[in-house]
């Protein structure tokens, strides 16, 4: 079988973390098969969709990696086929039009409240004569169209992840609406599962592979696909993301779009991977940190669990973390440096990068988000350099201004450029020179270069800044203050 998928978004939001989720599962199972990931975008709800979050779709699918085979296909593009597939299934006697009017329903609805009933349609329109459409045409009313569902079917299909399922066809709410009123003979704008099923039948969809929240829609799908006579596809449902308490994961829990995400300093590998991590489980249950392209390799259903996948923060914490870590200094700058301009920072993003890649380098462990870039680097930027009370209270120990004395001799004395080695060597005269033990030297440096008593590590440190061209005059001013 030639393995065809699809993400089928609706542009009424933003991408959403669990559309995301869907996402990469439909893209592993494609990857892993050799097949196709069609994307298509279900935009037949006019008055809620909207161009602008059609374009969040696509530009989170393309930030996370997730590229498409085909499309973007748009139904809002094709409601010609819908309308050819409802008129085949009105010719065939498999739908009809039903002249029930809103009122009508309510009545219907209370009745049926009043018995603690399920809400369903009664199928009062189904068998309607010539002579009674017509009475209800003069009325002015105008009709949906339902398509007709055998309450004595149970429908059974065996799902990837769930197993067997099956449905009773009575219990899905009577004759089911796949399209909107329209006066006459006309047939108004199709609904949600018929254009999904026209859609899978022309697109030749082999796999529907989504949320367990579409499980009932599946029964009626199923019963669409036999009725146009098309072969079902293989359905997989995947477990509900779920908060901290077990209730699916949605608006109120905060941060849920792909954008808030990368807003917030995720990357989009750690973001992927963890999006992958959420229902199913590597056979290497030792290895949690992987790219899409080796996740594909070993993915397959049989390890996603039926349970609902509960967020967990600290986890997604943990795995951006190591992407940064793990990260090339001149990839981890070019995400670094517009954090910077946005704190207001000033740099030469071209002649500068010989002193800040090693800064990013410096500081790829001290992050865990991006959104940490401005913070941890404020010291490497600031001009003039703020000392805390700690640093301050150090520089103005006795002893202190001979040890920085000693040092901007030794950096002047210094021959080529300053390394490691060198800093090193710096490090030893000024302990000789001055008499001071080497901790106490490093801790003065520290104060003096850093306005810190604590933060990353000082020798890097002090080079980044020699790079820079600052660490003379922090010396400096670190002298006047020790003096007095």
């Amino acid at each position: 079988m030639t393995v065809r998928v699809r993400l089928a978004p609706s542009p009424t939001g933003n991408l959403h973390i669990g559309t995301a989720r869907t996402a990469v599962f439909n893209w592993l199972f494609a990857r892993h098969h050799g097949g196709t990931f069609v994307l298509r975008v279900e935009d037949t709800d006019l008055e809620r969709s909207r161009p602008e979050y059609t374009q969040n779709i696509l530009d989170g699918l393309t930030w996370l990696g997730l590229t498409w085979d085909e499309g973007p296909f748009f139904q809002s593009e094709r409601l010609d086929l819908y309308r050819q597939a409802i008129q085949t299934l009105l010719d065939r006697g498999l739908a009809y039009r039903c002249y029930t009017s809103s009122e009508e329903l309510d009545q219907l609805r209370e009745r049926q409240k009043a018995r603690n009933e399920a809400p369903r349609y009664d199928n009062r329109h189904r068998d309607l004569t010539a002579e009674q459409e017509q009475a209800f045409i003069a009325e002015g009313r105008q009709p949906v169209i339902r398509f007709k569902i055998d309450d004595r079917r149970v429908i059974t299909w065996t799902d990837l992840v769930r197993g067997t399922v099956t449905w009773k066809a009575s219990d899905l709410g009577g004759d089911m609406v796949i399209a909107r009123a329209a006066s006459g003979d006309a047939i108004g704008q199709p609904l949600y599962n018929l254009a999904v099923v026209v859609d899978d039948i022309d697109m030749k969809i082999s796999h529907v592979i989504r949320g367990e929240d579409h499980i009932a829609n599946t029964a009626k799908q199923i019963l669409l696909y036999e009725a146009l006579g098309a072969t079902v596809p293989e359905f997989a449902h995947t477990p509900l993301i779920l908060n901290s308490e077990g209730r699916k994961l949605s608006k109120r829990d905060g941060v849920t779009s792909v954008a808030e995400f990368q807003a917030m300093g995720y990357t989009a590998e750690a973001l992927a991977n963890y999006m992958t991590l959420l229902g199913w489980s590597s056979p290497d249950s030792t290895q949690e940190v992987f790219t899409l392209t080796e996740a594909a390799k070993v993915f397959g259903f049989e390890r996603v669990n039926r349970a609902g996948a509960k967020f967990d923060w600290d986890k997604l914490n943990w795995l951006n973390g190591q992407y940064l870590h793990r990260m090339p200094s001149d990839r981890l700058l070019d995400l670094l440096m517009p954090r910077w301009a946005a704190a207001g920072y000033e740099f030469d993003p071209q002649g500068d990068r010989p002193w800040l890649e090693p800064l990013a380098a410096l500081l790829a462990t001290a992050m865990i988000r991006l959104d940490e870039a401005a913070t941890v680097a404020k010291l490497f930027f600031e001009t003039p350099l703020t000392y805390d009370e700690a640093a301050t209270a150090h520089l103005q120990q006795e002893g202190i201004a001979p040890i920085l004395e000693a040092t901007i001799a030794a950096i002047a004395a210094t021959e080529g450029e300053l390394d490691s080695e060198a800093a090193g060597a710096i490090v030893k005269d000024v302990v000789k020179t001055s008499g001071a033990k080497k901790g106490l030297v490093m801790r003065t440096l520290r104060a003096a270069l850093m306005g810190a008593m604590q933060g990353p590590e000082m020798v890097p440190s002090w080079l980044v800044l020699h790079r820079r061209g600052v660490d003379g005059d922090r010396l400096t001013a670190a002298l006047a203050l020790a003096q007095g």
